[in-house]
């Protein structure tokens, strides 16, 4: 496999030589300058409300977007950040300063202001396009704290900062670009800028919260980007040609922010000139998808959960005791077939035919409901899917492949083949990826879509990324015969919830323990829709706390109950959710009435959480955080 692995490799390194997202966008404008290339709905309510900007449109607006970033000092080097909704401004921005030879930043929209800070400092952010007030409000509580940002540039709401002389309005900055290009040596200068990024030039860098400390900036090239995009259409070129055919529709609707919306709906957009529709929340994606029916979907875990647990609801929810029983038998005929195909075993004609007649009376009607009716290519990734989820999907029709990868593999490093999928596994290596199985069982990657390190780092860089190429994942795995891949644990106490939103636990133990009443706590939320804790009290700080507040004090097990104590906690759960990201904030938690110690098994010599026994030994209570 890897002498395949080589030869698709070097067949992939050849395709994309010389090449940038530069390069890209003009071919694009030059072959393909009159089909829409970026469309959002200005109105939000219908199709009537839709707009588009054609290639040929877009570039040009990249080129008057990368002249007014110049005229506020941006030039090769610099780094812009980017903090908006999924909105064409947000990759135009992105692009624009891409051309400058500079590199574009995108920061999740939930960000806390002291997040936003560490991130801004550390790439030592020039100029930031925000959306509009809402997250200017949360930049200008640390501009103080930000001494190379000199300009803020609002897609909204610049006029409610006027009298700021940083902030800068999009439409003007894109007024004066667009002098800037007709002046006499204009255009010349804005060619001579982007004819100078190179494949190695740095594409983006992703901040990406790790097990303790700050986030890490993931350094990802032009060559990775443009790389793992090349790798991925081999992977479905031959099956579903028409899912990369330009011009084939992509509903972008996850944040930018993440390394899987970033590979799908702008590097391999652009790679495929890819016609990309908006969706500004996540939380709309459902309304959107029957507007825009894409070609190709990707989804996290959880909205596919959510999905199914709606289409379930809506059968269920079916008055008509006929029309129930025949959806019912058609979700069981499906499941049937998925599972006879897992097995490698034939599929009898009576259910062959029983499938047939219900893809007309029930899944093509779910589909088209769903807006998937078109859908030719469909993956999950950024957490694990659950393998029911992933039957259910399979059963009705819908091309679903789960996937794996992490940010430093630009997103994805192995999918589940178009042709033949197994449930419970995360597919094989991508053409051109190599992995392997380290002797302590960490799943080891190699390839194009390696990213080229942890900017500012270099420690953390030598420790993940090996001389040799081979990425460290800190996931343990295993590889059967047919070289699919099974990720058995996690080596990292990185939890991934089912929204496939990547949160440090420790960080916010650790906020937690800064009450004096809180002796451990243990943050969990992995494949969940959201972060719970549990809590364990201070049995040696709980009796003088509680003398001093007119508690009485009998016990740490009938203490631990106390509403009062109860309230306390709340307020202290409350504290740490405001300086972390929405995705972070603890939503629920439980008090447990005895500590933790070495001889309880929970803690180690060195006093840390032993997670596994946490969670084996607390499964009732973390359960019922979640019912």
């Amino acid at each position: 496999m890897q002498a395949s692995a080589a030869t698709e490799r070097a067949a992939i390194d050849a395709e994309v030589s010389g090449k940038t997202l530069c390069d890209l966008l003009l071919r694009n404008a030059e072959t393909y300058g009159d089909q829409p290339a970026l469309s959002w709905n200005a109105d939000g309510d219908g199709d009537g409300g839709w707009q588009h900007l054609t290639w040929r449109g877009y570039r040009d607006r990249v080129a008057e977007a990368a002249m007014g970033l110049a005229a506020l000092g941006v030039g090769r080097g610099d780094f812009v950040a980017i903090m908006t909704r999924n909105r064409p401004e947000h990759l135009i921005a992105d692009l624009a300063a891409l051309h400058l030879g500079a590199v574009p930043v995108s920061f999740y929209n939930t960000l806390a202001p002291e997040q936003i800070a560490y991130i801004a400092a550390h790439c030592e952010a020039k100029v930031a396009v925000l959306d509009g007030r809402q997250f200017m409000e949360r930049w200008e509580k640390v501009k103080d704290d930000l001494p190379n940002l000199t300009h803020a540039v609002l897609l909204e709401d610049a006029a409610d900062f006027a009298d700021y002389g940083w902030v800068r309005s999009w439409d003007a900055l894109l007024e004066g670009g667009r002098a800037a290009l007709a002046s006499a040596d204009g255009r010349a200068r804005f060619d001579a800028a982007w004819r100078q990024v190179t494949p190695d030039d740095l594409v983006t860098v992703m901040y990406t919260s790790g097990t303790t400390g700050p986030p890490k900036g993931v350094m990802t090239t032009h060559y990775n980007a443009l790389w793992t995009a090349a790798a991925v259409e081999r992977w479905t070129r031959e099956s579903n040609r028409a899912a990369w055919e330009p011009g084939a529709t992509y509903l972008s609707y996850l944040p930018l922010a993440h390394s899987l919306e970033r590979l799908s709906g702008h590097y391999a957009a652009q790679w495929r000139a890819t016609s990309v529709w908006f969706c500004p929340e996540v939380l709309r994606v459902v309304e959107y998808l029957p507007q825009v029916r894409p070609a190709t979907f990707v989804a996290v875990p959880r909205l596919w959960e959510k999905a199914q647990a709606g289409i379930t609801a809506a059968l269920a929810a079916e008055p008509n005791p006929r029309r129930r029983r025949i959806a019912e038998q058609a979700i069981a005929s499906g499941r049937q077939a998925v599972r006879l195909f897992q097995a490698g075993k034939p599929m009898p004609l009576g259910l062959r035919l029983r499938r047939a007649l219900f893809e007309r009376l029930v899944f093509s009607k779910i589909r088209h409901r769903m807006g998937l009716d078109r859908c030719l290519v469909a993956f999950s990734g950024a957490a694990p899917l659950a393998e029911d989820v992933l039957e259910f999907f399979l059963a009705i029709g819908i091309p679903l492949r789960e996937g794996y990868g992490l940010t430093e593999s630009t997103a994805p490093a192995s999918l589940n083949l178009p042709e033949r999928v197994k449930v419970g596994t995360v597919g094989p290596a991508l053409p051109g990826v190599e992995m392997r199985v380290a002797d302590d069982g960490e799943l080891l990657i190699r390839g194009g879509n390696v990213a080229k390190g942890y900017y500012k780092d270099p420690e953390q860089t030598a420790a993940t990324f090996g001389p040799d190429g081979w990425l460290h994942t800190g996931d343990v795995a295993e590889v059967d015969e047919d070289g699919f891949i099974r990720i058995v644990d996690r080596k990292k106490e990185l939890l991934i919830t089912a929204g496939g939103d990547n949160v440090s636990p420790s960080n916010l133990e650790n906020l937690l323990k800064a009450h004096p009443l809180i002796a451990q706590a243990c943050a969990v939320g992995d494949r969940k829709p959201y972060i719970a804790a549990l809590v364990v009290l201070d049995g040696e700080v709980a009796p003088g706390w509680a003398g001093q507040h007119g508690i009485p004090f009998e016990s740490l097990e009938r203490f631990a109950l106390d509403e009062r104590i109860r309230a306390e906690l709340q307020q202290a759960v409350d504290q740490v959710n405001q300086h972390v990201a929405r995705i972070e904030q603890i939503k629920r938690f439980t008090v447990l009435p005895t500590e933790w110690t070495m001889d309880s098994e929970e803690l180690t010599p060195t006093l840390k959480l032993k997670r596994r026994v946490i969670h084996q030994k607390y499964a009732a209570e973390i359960q019922a955080l979640y019912q």
